[in-house]
């Protein structure tokens, strides 16, 4: 017995040691030091008022900063995750900009750090409506903001060619089709569900999401108090992630007015894919962290004349992540692309899109 026992515990050893060395010689990545001393995830509701306030003829707006301050409380390590998710993007963009691929070193060794994601991305849509008889949501709407969606992230939208020369090297195509896969409909008599998240839960009257980590969900209803639009940022809970847009400003929509074309679904899935405010939701010091997209210290609206100037600088207020009308946003920047990419990338929250 004792000399199976002694058997035992040389082969355990020998194996050990095995792993050990295999461990030992196996690639390592290397990891960039990037800084996070700017990151945030709050926001004051102050400076989007008094924004609004000083555009004082625009009540319509954004509720994903709302949303996210809420979900913020109500989930301790959500900002941890946030964290961990910018600092990712960060160090995938800095990869980049070296010059550094995600191949390994031949012969062992470190690897070189990983990049965002390179290639087409194609995202299934799934369209979960709450109907209202007073706010009809057709087919002809839903196919043309699958159309909108696919003009803007693809450097399409005709009124691009209108961009000032100071961003003329800025644009980007963000090669990302989107491609219809679903519709649900649920009656509902709701005239305004807010920002809680009760349309995306059955239990609450509303239509629980379709496999989020490789649909991106839509919930089309009346939100009420003059929001838009919002959507859930990554690292946030599987139940409740996705977009959701007024029944007027889906796709196109005679109802919607100026917010009739489609775009507040182009810019709440900018936020969905990881994009901030072009203003960053504060002042002149505080960011959307993105390099080629001038500082701002409040939103624009209407068409603003070009240019206009905030924060010594000319701002891009043609930006899908604007304030703007629907007919006045019409690009977004490489570095705005860089970001939606990072997140696609092995390690990325939505890495399981591209899998």
């Amino acid at each position: 017995m004792k000399r199976i026992f002694f058997t035992a515990a040389c082969l355990t050893l020998l194996l050990g040691s095995c792993q050990k060395n295999e461990n030992e010689n196996a690639p390592k990545q290397q990891e960039i030091a990037v800084d996070m001393s700017d990151f945030y995830v709050y926001t004051s509701e102050e400076s989007t008022v008094k924004s609004a306030a000083e555009e004082h003829v625009h009540s319509a707006k954004c509720g994903s900063m709302q949303v996210l301050n809420r979900q913020l409380k109500e989930n301790p390590g959500l900002e941890n995750r946030m964290y961990a998710i910018e600092k990712h993007t960060r160090q995938l963009i800095a990869a980049k900009s070296t010059g550094s691929t995600n191949k390994g070193k031949p012969g062992g060794g470190e690897t070189t750090p990983a990049t965002p994601y390179q290639g087409s991305i194609t995202i299934p849509v799934i369209v979960n409506i709450l109907e209202d008889a007073n706010h009809p949501v057709t087919q002809a709407h839903i196919d043309s903001q699958i159309d909108i969606l696919n003009d803007d992230y693809n450097d399409l939208n005709p009124a691009t060619g209108a961009v000032p020369s100071e961003f003329n090297n800025d644009v980007a195509n963000v090669d990302i089709t989107f491609v219809l896969a679903g519709v649900n409909r649920k009656t509902s008599s709701k005239t305004s569900w807010g920002t809680n998240d009760a349309m995306k839960l059955s239990s609450q009257g509303g239509i629980d999401a379709t496999d989020p980590s490789f649909y991106l969900n839509f919930w089309v209803c009346e939100i009420g108090g003059g929001i838009l639009g919002y959507a859930q940022f990554p690292g946030g809970a599987l139940a409740t992630d996705g977009v959701v847009i007024g029944s007027d400003y889906f796709g196109r929509n005679t109802s919607g007015g100026q917010y009739g074309y489609g775009r507040t679904a182009t810019h709440e899935v900018g936020h969905w894919l990881n994009l901030r405010h072009i203003w960053g939701d504060g002042r002149c010091s505080q960011d959307d962290f993105v390099t080629d997209t001038p500082s701002s210290d409040r939103a624009n609206y209407g068409c603003p004349s070009y240019p206009t100037v905030h924060c010594k600088s000319n701002d891009q207020t043609m930006n899908y992540m604007d304030y703007v009308d629907d007919q006045c946003m019409y690009m977004f920047t490489n570095g705005q692309n860089d970001r939606i990419r990072a997140i696609f990338a092995a390690g990325g929250e939505r890495e399981s899109f591209v899998q």
